[in-house]
């Protein structure tokens, strides 16, 4: 091992706390709405942070960091747009699609609202959204199981594959155990640890490397422009990295936290939490990167393996700077990341799988405690699918997280923010909005079109399909009914 006791007893004790909580929520699951969305019963702080972890993979620890080392400021637009993103979604999506879903036959995942909200006899529009959140999510959870084996490796000193296996090892058990509830008491927990490493670390640095003062002044040293919000930027760039909040309006693990949450009434609570939680870790995490600058100029020597891989400041200034105890919690929390994407991520293609396609088209009558071990089942097989995926050292899967989040943000977020917004939306529009957004970020990404980050176009598109298909025809008498009766309900109850 290349790394102190201390750390590794830190990692060993933080995955069995998480399997324990995992076998604690599998004495709450009893039913399919149990181990897909907690029967919903979250709280507002539940529903809060575990919004908020599930959104924040190992790039926020590892990614963004690195990149505002290398860049400086001109990289923090991407926070921005993802803090205005999420608290538009907030706003307009999380309690209307709580009382939405529950108005459209108590629907658990989101092919299943999008079949009872268009009134879908075809089951087209469930196969294809389906189809959707199984090809994008088995990638985003490859690049899921890369962060977890990447962290393992250089913290551990062990082999890629070795590595590979044991970061995926206890995500999937907690959430093959504990469904729903496993994930959203861990993502909880995930992220009071994130929040802890990134308000932290900062304010070390900024004392290693002499206050305020001789901190901006080394990294104005260094270089003038790492202050330039415009540095190296087109007007196409920053429109691109503030595009990536319009992701938001269509993640599937976002929005399952949304429809999980216990009442309406929890929503406005839990928005303000996790508004406050997401704007401290996002600047939490430009600053360690920013003072990281300040700290490796006046260090050189130690400097190599951040000058080598940027992406390591976060884990280079958690070993240098803290007692081997701290920094193995410190260390944690990328793993607390990591996990918390990957566990819900894992549980949404369960979902689809089992939900959309085994109770839909195989087994229409098959018992719930049947169900919840199908669901279980189908955790471990994409699970084993996304790590033949990460098996490959020389595998950039990390890479295909934008292409992921681009394709959920332009399929799903212009279908589910127009269909809780307007009743005049029909079944035939949804299916133009998703097939119009995800085939327009695979043509855009193909041809790099711009140089505009394919989230964009692929919304505004869909969003003008769904509008113009859904004029050619009407939503029915009853499809007008439920969303009335919900958003009655919403405005009542909000």
């Amino acid at each position: 091992m290349s790394v102190s006791n201390p750390t590794l007893i830190t990692f060993v004790i933080y995955i069995a706390a998480m399997v324990l909580i995992g076998l604690m929520a599998y004495r709450s699951t009893n039913n399919l709405s149990d181990y897909i969305l907690g029967g919903r019963s979250l709280g507002s702080v539940v529903t809060a942070l575990s919004a908020g972890a599930s959104d924040m993979s190992g790039w926020l620890l590892m990614g963004l960091p690195g990149a505002i080392y290398m860049s400086g400021l001109s990289e923090s637009w991407i926070a921005i747009g993802l803090i205005v993103g999420a608290y538009l979604n907030w706003l307009f999506v999380a309690g209307r699609l709580r009382v939405q879903t529950e108005h459209n036959c108590d629907a658990l995942t989101l092919p299943d609202y999008f079949s009872s909200r268009f009134e879908d006899k075809s089951g087209l529009l469930r196969i294809i959204s389906a189809v959707v959140i199984l090809v994008f999510f088995t990638i985003y959870c490859a690049s899921g199981i890369v962060a977890g084996a990447r962290l393992f490796e250089s913290t551990f000193g062990m082999s890629y594959e070795t590595a590979l296996w044991a970061g995926a090892a206890a995500t999937i058990a907690y959430t093959f155990v504990g469904g729903f509830l496993a994930v959203s008491w861990t993502d909880t927990v995930q992220a009071t640890l994130m929040i802890f490493a990134l308000l932290l670390t900062p304010v070390i640095v900024l004392l290693a490397t002499g206050g305020v003062d001789t901190t901006f002044l080394a990294i104005e040293a260094q270089n003038p422009d790492n202050f330039n919000m415009l540095k190296n930027t087109t007007f196409i760039g920053v429109i691109s990295l503030m595009g990536w909040g319009l992701g938001y309006f269509g993640q599937p693990h976002i929005l399952a936290r949304f429809m999980a949450a216990d009442s309406v009434k929890s929503i406005a609570n839990a928005r303000r939490i996790s508004m406050t939680w997401m704007i401290l870790c996002l600047g939490g995490t430009v600053a360690v990167g920013f003072f990281g600058i300040a700290y490796f100029s006046a260090h050189p020597e130690v400097a190599g393996p951040v000058t080598e891989n940027p992406e390591r400041v976060f884990i280079e200034l958690a070993k240098l700077l803290f007692n081997p105890w701290i920094a193995g919690v410190l260390l944690s929390a990328i793993l607390a990341a990591v996990m918390s994407t990957l566990s819900c991520q894992l549980l949404v293609c369960s979902s689809a799988l089992t939900e959309d396609f085994y109770k839909t088209f195989l087994r229409k009558n098959a018992s719930q405690v049947e169900l919840v071990w199908v669901g279980r089942a189908m955790v471990l097989l994409v699970a084993l699918i996304a790590i033949a995926m990460a098996a490959n050292p020389e595998n950039r899967v990390l890479g295909l997280v934008s292409y992921a989040w681009a394709g959920f943000g332009a399929a799903f977020g212009p279908v589910v923010l127009i269909s809780v917004l307007w009743k005049g939306m029909t079944r035939d529009g949804a299916l133009a909005g998703i097939l119009v957004g995800a085939i327009t970020v695979i043509v855009w990404k193909h041809f790099e079109l711009l140089g505009l980050y394919e989230i964009i176009p692929g919304f505004i598109f869909a969003s003008l399909a769904i509008y113009f298909v859904s004029k050619m025809g009407a939503p029915s008498a009853g499809m007008v009914e439920r969303f009335d009766a919900a958003e009655k309900d919403f405005k009542l109850n909000k």
